[in-house]
């Protein structure tokens, strides 16, 4: 069984968010599935996501991620703002 590593709380949601890679950038559409005081589980259907990026919800304000792990289109992301 793996151990959960989280630091907080996970909250489970289906909200559409936008993931911008960098200043100037297009942002895309995406899919949060959870989401915690320190990260963010994603669907996103492209595979050209660096290690860094920002997330940017429906509702609040952005957030600076980094990539913790990827799994097809699915992936976690560290907030690091």
């Amino acid at each position: 069984m793996l151990a959960n590593r989280r630091g907080s709380e996970r909250r489970l949601c289906r909200s559409i968010a936008r993931i911008q890679f960098g200043t100037g950038s297009l942002p895309r559409d995406c899919l949060i599935t959870d989401v915690s005081e320190g990260g963010v589980k994603v669907i996103a259907e492209y595979l050209d996501i660096p290690r860094e990026f920002t997330i940017i919800f429906s509702t609040g304000r952005p957030r600076q991620c980094r990539l913790a792990w990827r799994i097809g289109c699915e992936l976690g992301a560290q907030f690091i703002d």
